[in-house]
This record gives structure tokens, C-alpha cells and sequence, in this order.
């Protein structure tokens, strides 16, 4: 067995208080954050998509085998044809595919078939999961963890670009195979999530809903 070198944790002790006052003003900055549908077609620099895709691929993983592909899509054309094929598998979701708990679920936020943020908003980005790698030689790695790894580096990812002063929706049309024929990826990468990402829309709405408690969340064993 093969040992990675190893070397010193870069890591800055701070009191309590600044680690105090660091997580709640991350918790504001959180707090904020809403996924948004209505979209402004306001360019956004392909460097800051880039900056906050490498804050993502620092997310840890199984083994640290970074099981993730972004595909970044400012494409008009190739964003139309995204459009096309997931409005169709979303209008198989509503005519019939989704149970009716499923789309009371839905109700309050008011979704449909129609998607024309995949169009509106300048980038889009495409995460697809590596359920296995491919060494030198073309023979098959085993990867490790794949959804956890992938869903991890995804919340990296959303909170690096809120940070940035974005905004973001997570779409996950059902099923995705179609973002491997238009974005040509290999069959043995899964789409995940449809990352839509840009600045919002002015006068842009969001659902007036709230998010759970902390006695909702958290278990205490002490």
C-alpha cells in the first residue's frame, strides 16, 4: 500500500469570540440565500464561475477522488436545447409521472412545467457524478461515496457563489439522461443537478416560506 506524503495543517487558532462573530455572520449571509426562478440576463464573468467551481472542488470526498464534473453552459443554442428536452421530461412530471402527494408537496411553491430561466439566465451548470474513474490505461477506479461526495461539493458550490453576490436554483428534472448527449459526457457520468446561476431578476419574487427551527434539527446528546 502506497502512503501520500504528508505535511502541516495550514490552521489559525481564534478565541471564541471572532469564532463567534465568523459564524454568525456566515449564518446571515446564509440566511439570505433563496432559490430564485426569475432570472436577469446580466452577464457574469466566466473567471468568477470559475473561481467559486474551485472552492467547490475542494469539498472532500471518498478517498479523495473528487468524483464530480461541472460542465458550464453560456451557450445560447446549447441552453435552448437544455430548455427543450427539460420542459419535456417536466411536462411527463406533471401530466402524470408525479404522484398527487408529490405535487401537493409542490403546490405552495408554485412550480410548472416551464423553465425559461434555462434560457434567461447566463450560465448554467451541469453537475454530473463519476460513478467510477478511468486510470491511464483506460481501466476502471472504483469510486467512493459518489452522492455524498457530489452533493457535498454541490452545497460548496451554492454557498460559494451567494457569497459572490449570485443567485442560484437547483433544478433536477427527472430523469437527466439528455445532459449527457447535449453537454458529451461519457455514459458512466450521471447528471445530478442543473445548477441555474446568474444575477435575479428585478422585482424578482420568492415564496414566503420559512425554514425550520433549531429544535427541529438538532438533537443534543450531552
Amino acid at each position: 500500500m502506497k502512503h501520500t506524503p504528508h505535511r502541516p495543517l495550514e490552521f489559525r487558532h481564534r478565541d471564541e469570540a471572532e469564532m463567534m462573530a465568523r459564524a454568525q455572520d456566515f449564518r446571515a449571509l446564509m440566511k439570505a440565500r433563496r432559490t430564485v426562478r426569475d432570472f436577469s440576463p446580466r452577464p457574469v464573468p466566466r473567471e468568477l464561475i470559475e473561481t467559486c467551481i474551485m472552492t467547490a472542488g475542494g469539498a472532500p470526498s471518498g478517498a479523495n477522488q473528487q468524483p464530480w464534473t461541472f460542465v458550464c453552459i453560456g451557450d445560447p443554442a446549447t441552453k435552448t436545447a437544455i430548455r427543450e428536452a427539460a420542459e419535456k421530461e417536466e411536462r411527463e412530471f406533471y401530466a402524470g409521472r408525479a404522484s398527487e402527494e408529490w405535487l401537493d408537496a409542490l403546490a405552495p411553491i408554485g412550480t410548472d412545467a416551464n423553465k425559461p430561466f434555462l434560457e434567461t439566465a447566463p450560465w448554467l451548470v451541469a453537475i454530473f457524478a463519476q460513478r467510477y474513474g478511468l486510470a491511464a490505461d483506460g481501466k476502471r477506479v472504483k469510486h467512493y461515496y459518489v452522492p455524498e461526495s457530489v452533493g457535498i461539493a454541490t452545497g460548496f458550490l451554492i454557498a460559494a457563489l451567494h457569497n459572490a453576490g449570485l443567485a442560484t436554483l437547483t433544478h433536477t428534472p427527472s430523469p437527466m439522461g439528455f445532459l449527457n448527449e447535449i453537454c458529451g459526457r461519457p455514459e458512466h457520468e450521471k447528471a445530478l443537478i442543473l445548477l441555474v446561476v446568474g444575477y435575479p431578476e428585478d422585482g424578482a419574487l420568492v415564496p414566503d416560506i420559512g425554514k425550520k427551527s433549531a429544535g427541529d434539527i438538532i438533537v443534543w446528546k450531552t
